[in-house]
């Protein structure tokens, strides 16, 4: 019987550890801070851009003109290179995300990558004399326009179809 006292401190010692180790961790834990909203995103100016995209892309390359200044423009860029792809992505008023895309490629591989997958409803709506139709079931919902010279026209996000239109209404070609 002699060594069963040696094996019972080896348990008592190991369930003390344990024990101390989750009071170190619950401090912690308490006195660290936590940050659980979203990030503040940067707004960024997309003027060059903008101008670099008119004078090569082959199609009229929309912005939005007018827009309130609770709208944040957080992403932008131009490929020539990859069907003169045009993108200019907004932070809605909401925390929402909702992007202009515009494209030469192919139509069906455009709307199916601008939108993540969404699909057309039958539903359009006349927006500035022009039809749109509405595409949902996706990551994105979106409103797409098909273009002059070969482009295609996609708004596109996780915005309602409120906040989607009232960019396309605020886009301008020139």
């Amino acid at each position: 019987m002699a060594g069963s006292n040696g094996k019972q401190k080896t348990v008592r010692d190991m369930i003390l550890s344990l024990g101390l180790i989750g009071i170190a961790a619950g401090v912690i834990f308490l006195f660290v801070p936590h940050d659980d909203h979203a990030p503040d995103l940067k707004r960024v100016d997309y003027s060059v851009e903008l101008l670099t995209a008119r004078r090569a892309a082959a199609y009229p390359v929309a912005a939005p003109s007018g827009l309130p200044q609770s709208w944040k423009a957080t992403s932008v860029r131009f490929q020539g290179d990859h069907f003169d792809r045009w993108h200019l992505g907004f932070q809605d008023p909401d925390g929402q995300y909702v992007a202009v895309e515009q494209s030469t490629q192919k139509r069906s591989d455009f709307i199916d990558e601008a939108s993540q997958g969404a699909h057309a409803t039958k539903v359009t709506q006349n927006i500035e004399g022009r039809t749109w139709t509405r595409y949902t079931g996706g990551r994105y919902d979106a409103l797409v326009l098909e273009g002059t010279k070969g482009s295609t026209t996609v708004v596109a996000g996780t915005a309602s179809f409120d906040r989607l239109t009232k960019l396309a209404e605020a886009l301008k070609t020139a």
